[in-house]
């Protein structure tokens, strides 16, 4: 990197030109002809932006390298290092930059980083003592020009493969933004792919799993699709429709997202949906946005044409009554979905409806539990167990229901029946479990855990342990009174480690989690990284180790603070 851009990342601002984008739906234009891309290959994508993911939208493109690592990663701008990041899971390791454009680009799973970017990292992750780090370098202290080698490519963190994940944020808002927007398209003469439709009998009634729905199977090509079976549909009252549908480019095989849906009435626009620019904190609402409930049960991705009265997120641009259609004037009506791809590579499919008028014909359905409101406090509680959800992690109205199930071996309670695993939670709720049994001097390794195996984080308090789980489901109370494991895989005491290039070992835990660990060598810390996808631990010996005898010392903590120790000494 060098600074002789500097005077350009104090002008360029000037220079901003707008393009409009082809034949596609978008709140504002972006600019182009700036941003390069950041990998020398020809542009081919595994992944698109917006993309369905399971408990969240893809926020940018994954940039595809040959199925390898180690390609040069480019700075797409001028501007500065603002931010890096490393972490065990996401990304792995992760560059931010900072343009004078009002945009910020990020690169992911990125392998190794520039020799300027690996010194302040190595410098701070041992300033912090700690392989996991996110800080923001001085906007002086790493700037760097359009086309700068800034990284390697690679696949670290909870990557699928070897890929570059490539996002274009607001500096401002942070909001991500489709790169494709602003010039870095793909070759892409594919129209969107339509596999299905589905009808949502509504009538007044909250979605939920109990919601009627239909799946019409379709067939077509090239962007002219139709019922698999076509016929009138017979229709009445509130209905809602949803699509399964999903889109090809010109340079991969992958199956990617599509960009915008309409669904129109008799011509008319009455819903639309863009992948343009979402923010993080919308992003689990992709769960209000697809049939939650059918996704579990089937794992069908139905996109659902009528948005949930809590779903607030900014890939709604237009709608009409929430795109829910009421049918009740005895009239044949003319049903079309528009589906359409970033590059406007556009997909029809069009349906007659019979509408039906009939007085009282679905009247709204009785609760049978307790009501609790999308947009209120709701709580529920017995002498046993606590629930309070706060406005906001609700996307409709539910009927919340309880019960218990009998206890499990090594339970501290019986089970409790938190309403059902097929509504969706935003973000989190409160918990509250009282133990059966006495935990007496164990109240600080008592956690709440789920019957699918998953260990909340737990705190105990007034009697009760509680936690804030992101789902609905089966919880009971447990201790975790067992530390985490360590298992050496190449060394060992008195070891020559002469040949070695490192120290490896894997660690893990079974119910808590792991909360920190602590390698040591000759009593000072070392910088220990410790692998995603192989749960590995592991230090790669530098100049710092001398020939000669050598101690080796791990310390591995959980999150109830159960502690396990390892210790070698060795030869180099």
């Amino acid at each position: 990197m060098t600074k002789k851009c500097l005077p350009v990342i104090i002008l360029i601002l000037a220079f901003c030109i707008h393009v409009p984008a082809q034949n596609i739906i978008q709140s504002r234009l972006y600019p182009q002809n700036y941003f390069r891309y950041p990998l020398d290959l020809p542009p081919s994508t595994a992944g698109s932006f917006g993309e369905l993911r399971p408990n969240h939208f893809h926020s940018g493109l994954d940039f595809k390298t040959n199925s390898t690592t180690g390609y040069p990663v480019r700075a797409v701008f001028d501007g500065y290092v603002s931010r890096l990041k490393v972490q065990f899971g996401g990304f792995g390791n992760a560059i931010y930059i900072t343009h004078p454009n009002g945009y910020t680009s990020v690169y992911g799973h990125i392998e190794r980083f520039s020799p300027e970017m690996e010194k302040v990292l190595r410098a701070y992750q041992y300033q912090q003592q700690s392989f996991e780090v996110d800080f923001n370098p001085d906007p002086m202290q790493l700037p760097v020009c359009k086309g700068d080698i800034i990284a390697w490519s690679g696949n670290a963190g909870a990557s699928e493969g070897p890929h570059l994940h490539f996002e274009i944020r607001d500096t401002k808002t942070e909001e991500t933004i489709n790169p494709q927007l602003f010039g870095l398209t793909i070759p892409d003469r594919v129209p969107p792919t339509i596999y299905a439709i589905g009808i949502y009998h509504l009538n007044g009634n909250p979605f939920s799993e109990k919601t009627p729905r239909q799946f019409l199977p379709v067939k077509g090509r090239n962007g002219n699709y139709h019922l698999t079976k076509p016929a009138i549909i017979n229709l009445s009252g509130e209905v809602g429709f949803g699509i399964t549908t999903n889109d090809m480019n010109s340079v991969s095989q992958n199956h990617n997202g599509i960009y915008s849906i309409e669904l129109k009435l008799d011509g008319k626009t009455v819903y639309t949906f863009a992948v343009e620019r979402f923010a993080f904190d919308q992003t689990h609402a992709i769960n209000a946005y697809i049939d939650y409930p059918e996704f579990l049960k089937a794992h069908r991705w139905v996109q659902k044409c009528f948005i949930l009265p809590g779903s607030k997120i900014s890939l709604y641009p237009q709608s009409i009554n929430r795109g829910i259609i009421n049918f009740d004037d005895d009239n044949v009506h003319d049903v079309e979905y528009v589906v359409k791809d970033v590059a406007g590579n556009t997909s029809t499919l069009s349906i007659k409806v019979k509408s039906h008028h009939a007085e009282n014909q679905n009247p709204v359905n009785k609760s049978n539990g307790i009501l609790f409101h999308y947009d209120q406090v709701n709580e529920f509680s017995n002498d046993k167990v606590k629930v309070t959800v706060m406005p906001g992690n609700l996307y409709d109205n539910v009927d919340f229901t309880y019960s218990t199930l009998p206890k499990g071996p090594g339970a501290f309670s019986v089970i409790h029946h938190i309403h059902n695993r097929y509504t969706p939670i935003h973000d989190s709720y409160d918990l509250w479990i009282k133990p059966d049994s006495n935990i007496g001097k164990y109240t600080d390794k008592a956690v709440i855990v789920s019957t699918t195996g998953i260990c909340e984080g737990s705190i105990y308090q007034d009697g009760y342990v509680k936690t804030q789980p992101h789902t609905f489901g089966d919880f009971y109370v447990k201790l975790d009174t067992t530390p985490p494991f360590i298992i050496p895989i190449n060394i060992r005491k008195g070891g020559n480690m002469a040949k070695s290039r490192g120290i490896f070992l894997r660690i893990g835990d079974r119910l808590s989690g792991i909360k920190s660990y602590t390698g040591k060598i000759d009593g000072k810390w070392v910088l220990m990284e410790w692998d995603f996808k192989t749960k590995i631990l592991s230090y790669t010996f530098n100049s710092d180790i001398t020939p000669g005898k050598h101690i080796f010392e791990l310390t591995v903590s959980d999150n109830k603070n159960n502690i396990s120790y390892f210790t070698a000494d060795f030869y180099r």
